[in-house]
């Protein structure tokens, strides 16, 4: 059946205009209108095609708009303007851009509507070599002197980060608007530069020019960005001392940077103001608020603020998974995200990307690892920010195929070059033991900043390469890149590993004279242990004595460490009593302090460090190893007997045990710090975590596979010796990351040098 035709026209009754008229209803009927008049061949003019133009764009359909642009014999700017404004409303900036070209090479001069939006585009796109030329045309063309022509540019050059050229072309304006100094004024708060900023906020003042809550705004947001959190509250204030009255906008953002400044008692004050302006309800408001409190570590108050707000909205759920994993509620947060879900609120990439980052952060590295594959089971897709949250989880627990999945995707989403997945991906092959995937990555970035620097410099300190290390450390200043307190931090972690005590000085006197890096806690705890690694536990403590201020518990737990190692009693105790007060709940120090008075079979204290322990209520950390297999990560803790496959584990134990015999090596038992018989010494060592994990690991791989376990405590001399042969029996390498570093066994070696 033929369609009934929307137009029954004659060229002698109806006219064009009219025909464009009852076009403008839908797109369908535009079409209609358009191929009518191609088919009774009216002559369209300029007013006709610009109406033309007009109706397609205001439907949206661009290609439509292009195509009969592009049909036109003589166009003018006036028609491109159109179609270009209607792009740049919808932020297609590429396809502007394509069309701006597409108009000088017909050698139509672009007039003075058409240079604002090609402008705007130029700065969404962060594209300023463009944008440059642009402004080159604007001058040839004689648009010099349009305010607003010259106002857009002003915004393009803040947006493209060139504050001073954006400047220049202020001040050739000659009645800017206030929104052009607002422009100006925020990118000089975000590029935290005070001086110029407040400068021109006043020179507008005096040019007659009233700052209006945009303005306020974004000083006050600008500033935030910066760091300049202090400006930021200060700016707020004197908003409102001039009766400036704040909107959500306002409130925010001097909420975020109350957050970051943690000052509890002004954000208590903004909470009532914000309840006095009636914007207890604003889902902005609320999600800063619940952001402030869980910075502040105010949970309670947190979770009232959510609670109040009455609804579930994504921003407020997101702050507020966010702030539990911050104040280590972390299954909460997981039982808030299932609940979400349950829900069945349309969760988007930031909440993903959060709960990813909760757990990823705090010890939950499994169920990071899931919630990145239920991520993309619900069709949301990671981006750029998703990766390198992911990517820890994968190395905490050396789950490599995980991490080359992640790789793998980053590829095809064109986000490897993005500098914090690039530096992600360093630390993930470093801490899987494939420190040359981590240089490859390293080389292969096109961009490094000094994360990316300090990530390979740590990756090779973590696997004992100190001349690797310092050799990056020499690339690294030959580019450009001032170091900071981490990459000292990571050369002496370097020295740390090999005992290099005078390298080690040599970083630790230097930094300050030739670098203008102060000396941290963290830098005193490296060279602590690095002294006491190779015995000199005496220089070390007056070390610590000779510190400008009072050392932590990561300084005395060095000490500690290495009294546990050389027998020290003395100095062993004077570190475990300031440990005791600084980390009371730490089970580990009382540990160590008993292992020393047992090495020394001193059982009485040993049972009354025990006991101390007991009284407190605190237990030993159980020793646990990870292994991944086929794709999946394996846990295995130390004793355990339910593992379903521990039979075998153990007997396979057994069998290594009886060829190690054969070979002259017998069991390291002085490592099993209980007063028990000989023979029950063995079988304790058998339940250590990391041989169950490499056992685990033979069973159930490929010969000449190699194997990758993660500790969560430090390996034993026992275990270490046994992995050693197990590398050579079995003709394996074995990378087994324990607290303290790397160990790379192959063919009966370990690149530790059996000193760790």
């Amino acid at each position: 059946m033929a369609t009934k035709p929307i137009f029954k026209i004659s060229r002698s009754t109806l006219s064009i205009p009219l025909i464009l008229k009852s076009a403008s209803s839908s797109i369908f009927r535009t079409k209609q209108a358009h191929a009518h008049i191609l088919k009774t061949g009216f002559l369209i003019d300029v007013s006709f095609s610009s109406k033309l133009l007009s109706l397609y764009a205001n439907h949206h359909c661009f290609d439509d708009a292009t195509l009969f642009l592009n049909s036109i014999d003589e166009p003018i700017s006036s028609s491109y303007s159109i179609v270009i404004n209607a792009l740049s409303k919808f932020n297609l900036f590429n396809n502007v851009l394509h069309l701006f070209r597409k108009m000088l090479s017909k050698g139509v001069f672009p007039d003075g509507y058409v240079m604002p939006a090609v402008a705007k585009a130029c700065a969404g796109l962060s594209a300023f070599e463009v944008g440059r030329q642009v402004h080159g045309i604007v001058k040839v063309c004689g648009h010099g002197y349009d305010n607003v022509v010259q106002s857009s540019l002003v915004h393009m050059y803040v947006k493209c980060g060139r504050l001073s050229v954006a400047h220049k072309v202020l001040d050739e304006i000659s009645e800017p608007d206030v929104v052009t100094f607002s422009a100006m004024i925020a990118g000089y708060a975000r590029d935290g530069n005070v001086g110029a900023a407040k400068g021109l906020f006043d020179e507008m003042g005096k040019l007659g020019l009233e700052a209006n809550l945009i303005s306020w705004n974004g000083l006050i947001a600008g500033f935030n960005q910066s760091g300049g959190y202090l400006e930021a509250i200060t700016v707020f204030r004197d908003m409102h001392l001039k009766g400036i009255q704040p909107d959500g906008s306002s409130f925010s953002s001097v909420l975020a940077a109350i957050a970051d400044l943690e000052v509890l008692n002004v954000g208590v004050q903004i909470h009532d103001y914000v309840i006095k302006r009636g914007f207890e309800s604003d889902a902005w408001v609320v999600s800063a608020l619940v952001n402030m409190y869980g910075k502040c570590r105010c949970v309670p108050e947190m979770k009232l603020v959510f609670d109040q707000l009455g609804y579930m909205e994504m921003g407020s759920c997101n702050a507020l998974a966010t702030g539990l994993a911050r104040n280590g509620l972390v299954d909460d947060a997981l039982v808030l995200f299932k609940r979400l879900r349950g829900h069945g609120m349309d969760l988007n990439v930031v909440s993903w990307t959060s709960m990813i980052a909760c757990c990823s952060q705090n010890g939950k590295d499994i169920e990071a690892l899931k919630l990145f594959t239920d991520m993309q089971l619900a069709g949301v897709k990671p981006n750029a920010v998703t990766i390198p949250c992911l990517l820890p989880a994968c190395g905490n627990m050396a789950a490599l195929m995980h991490g080359k999945a992640a790789h793998c995707f980053s590829l095809r989403r064109g986000m490897v070059h993005d500098v914090f997945v690039g530096s992600a991906l360093i630390d993930m092959y470093a801490k899987c033991g494939k420190i040359r995937d981590s240089r490859l990555c390293f080389d292969a970035m096109p961009t490094k900043n000094l994360v990316t620097w300090n990530v390979i410099i740590g990756g090779y300190a973590m696997h004992g390469k100190h001349k690797e290390a310092f050799d990056m450390f020499d690339l690294m200043k030959k580019s450009g890149q001032k170091p900071n307190s981490v990459t000292f931090t990571c050369l002496l972690s370097a020295c740390n590993q090999k005992g290099l005590v005078d390298e080690g000085w040599h970083y630790f006197n230097n930094m300050s004279k030739d670098y203008g890096v102060e000396p941290r806690m963290e830098h005193y705890a490296c060279m602590v242990s690095l002294l006491s690694r190779v015995g000199k536990l005496e220089e070390a403590y007056s070390l610590i004595k000779e510190m400008p201020f009072e050392p932590d518990a990561c300084v005395w737990g060095a000490l500690l460490s290495s009294c546990r190692v050389y027998k020290n009693l003395e100095l062993g105790e004077i570190a475990a009593e300031k440990l005791f007060k600084l980390e009371p709940k730490n089970p580990g120090n009382y540990v160590l302090l008993s292992n020393i008075y047992a090495s020394k079979t001193m059982w009485a204290d040993v049972d009354r460090v025990r006991d101390l322990m007991k009284g407190t209520g605190l237990k030993k950390n159980p020793g646990c190893s990870w292994i991944e297999i086929k794709n999946k990560v394996h846990m295995l803790l130390a004793g355990d007997k339910t593992h379903p496959q521990m039979a075998q584990i153990i007997q396979k134990l057994d069998a290594l045990g009886s060829e190690m015999q054969k070979a002259g090596l017998a069991p390291k038992t002085d490592y099993v710090l209980h007063d028990v018989e000989e023979q029950d010494k063995e079988q304790m060592l058998c339940g250590h975590s990391e041989k169950l994990a490499v056992a685990f690991g033979l069973l159930n791989s490929r010969a000449g596979f190699p194997l990758r376990v993660i500790k969560n405590l430090r390996i034993c001399g026992d275990c270490h010796a046994v992995i050693k042969f197990i590398s050579s029996f079995e003709g394996r390498e074995i990378f087994v990351r324990d607290t303290n570093r790397f160990h790379h066994f192959k063919d009966g070696e370990c690149s530790c040098g059996d000193h760790w």
